[in-house]
């Protein structure tokens, strides 16, 4: 990964693209014909401006992207990192790419693109569009910020399936501050939630014990007038513990969205309470 920065047209197939290879520092990143169809692959992009640029394909295998902008940067296809797509390269293996101290601001991320084996480190997520991202089994996140809304997204603390051609049993995910975001059904897998900043009351609660907490909240909704109303909030507390069980020791952010959207709000808020205030004596 070093050498003197070369951007070569390649084609592959009936795709026409421009391959970047090298090392780049600081500049404006542009490409001969406004093609923004790219793959970088063992390249070092330290300092480079990519804000406000619109890229129909952008791709990276092998490479570093360090103190970059991606500010208002749209992307219609991105693989931040290798993935199984990437049939030009060794699909045996799937080094990782770097992104350090990047900014992501109102950065236009496509609904399940494929992130692969990409590192964020100390990056800034600020009014991304992230939502529906549930293509990121082997990305890792350590010490970002989140500000804004995150929507329909999976955080992976284990890789699914593909230790061997990463080279590891973990993805690392630890320091990350997510007190400024919005978490609309966002499910944090294998992942230490204490080791990350979340948001709180009045509208988060990072709860232990779940399974606990949800059988006295469905123990008190017995008498509950309304059978429709407890039919739905008893199956969407039943779905919930059980996947804080499998996934997170019993660990879970729970939030009123996470009771359970279809329910009334008052409902809402009333379990979410129960369960904030959940205590042993309650047993």
């Amino acid at each position: 990964m070093s050498g003197a920065f070369r951007i070569e047209a390649a084609q592959r197939g009936l795709r026409r693209y421009w391959l970047a290879r090298g090392e780049l520092n600081g500049g404006r990143f542009e490409v001969a014909d406004g093609n923004f169809n790219v793959s970088f692959a063992q390249a070092r992009i330290v300092d480079v401006d990519f804000s406000g640029l619109r890229f129909s394909s952008f791709g990276a295998y092998d490479s570093v992207f360090e103190r970059c902008d991606f500010s208002r940067t749209a992307f219609d296809n991105v693989g931040f990192g290798a993935t199984t797509a990437d049939e030009q390269w060794d699909r045996l293996a799937w080094p990782a790419t770097l992104y350090r101290e990047c900014v992501f601001a109102r950065t236009r991320i496509p609904p399940e693109a494929f992130f692969g084996n990409a590192r964020f480190e100390r990056c800034l997520f600020e009014g991304a569009r992230l939502r529906d991202l549930i293509h990121t089994h082997e990305a890792q996140f350590v010490e970002c910020t989140f500000r804004g809304k995150i929507q329909n997204t999976n955080f992976w603390g284990k890789p699914t399936e593909r230790a061997l051609v990463l080279g590891r049993d973990r993805n690392a995910f630890t320091g990350n501050d997510l007190t400024g975001a919005d978490l609309l059904d966002v499910a944090f897998i294998h992942i230490d939630l204490d080791a990350q900043r979340l948001p709180g009351l009045p509208d988060y609660s990072v709860l232990d014990r779940v399974d606990q907490r949800v059988a006295v909240a469905l123990a008190a909704m017995a008498d509950w007038p309304d059978n429709e109303i407890q039919t739905e909030a008893a199956r969407s507390l039943r779905f919930q513990a059980d996947c804080a069980i499998e996934y997170n020791n019993g660990h879970a952010v729970v939030s009123r969205n996470w009771v359970g959207r279809r329910l009334p709000p008052d409902v809402r808020d009333q379990i979410f309470g129960m369960l904030v205030n959940y205590s042993d004596d309650q047993q």
